[in-house]
């Protein structure tokens, strides 16, 4: 029977309090109120929620890591807009682009993390192993996620209008929800690539206690 994890496992709150600084910095005069709500919801809901399930899933560390540096790219983009974070603008002048390219960043970790996650919530709450159809149904999870993210700015952009510009962050490329698709698929494939082996073995670290209790 698939793992659901330890359920005696103690939450990491020392581990999350470490986006609490970066969260009040990020929520400190942003330059658009309403596109920081937007655009860092997804860390002022899903921390929570992570800690709130916690003795029924407890995750393994590399996903708690990926979790935190995912919420920092979104809590960055989101004090300054994508469209004008510094750091953007150094990766703008460095690679000679005619764009702040920080949103693509963020799409690629929505691609990247999510795969690791969605890994680990497949490999312990269902019958598959690693394989083709795991890789198949992660990689299909990650599109769903990021399409289902395009829905949610175009409902956006409906409701408020131009006011909306900053949180689609298109900087006039008419290609930019396609770009942002595609790259969640490069990111949710390299992910895969580069981290599965590492995750089997975080999985099986966080099933040996309770196999060892046992």
């Amino acid at each position: 029977m698939p793992s659901t994890g330890t359920a005696d496992a103690a939450r990491p709150w020392r581990l999350f309090a470490l986006i609490v600084p970066l969260t009040a910095w990020s929520a400190y005069r942003p330059h658009d109120a309403a596109t920081w709500l937007l655009e860092a919801l997804p860390v002022l809901l899903g921390l929570p929620l992570v800690l709130w399930l916690w003795p029924r899933f407890a995750w393994t560390r590399l996903a708690l890591w990926l979790m935190l540096a995912h919420s920092a790219i979104l809590l960055i983009g989101a004090h300054y807009t994508y469209a004008l974070t510094p750091p953007g603008f150094w990766l703008q002048d460095l690679l000679g682009l005619s764009r702040n390219p920080y949103d693509r960043l963020g799409h690629l970790a929505q691609g990247f993390v999510p795969a690791i996650l969605a890994r680990e919530v497949l490999l312990r709450q269902t019958p598959l192993r690693p394989g083709f159809w795991l890789g198949l149904l992660v990689t299909a999870c990650c599109l769903a996620f990021s399409a289902f993210y395009e829905l949610i700015e175009w409902w956006v952009a409906l409701a408020i209008g131009a006011d909306a510009d900053a949180f689609l962050a298109t900087q006039g490329d008419v290609w930019d929800t396609q770009w942002d698709m595609f790259l969640a698929l490069t990111g949710a494939l390299l992910a895969q690539l580069t981290l599965s082996r590492r995750h089997d073995r975080a999985l099986a670290a966080l099933a040996a206690p309770k196999m060892d209790h046992h």
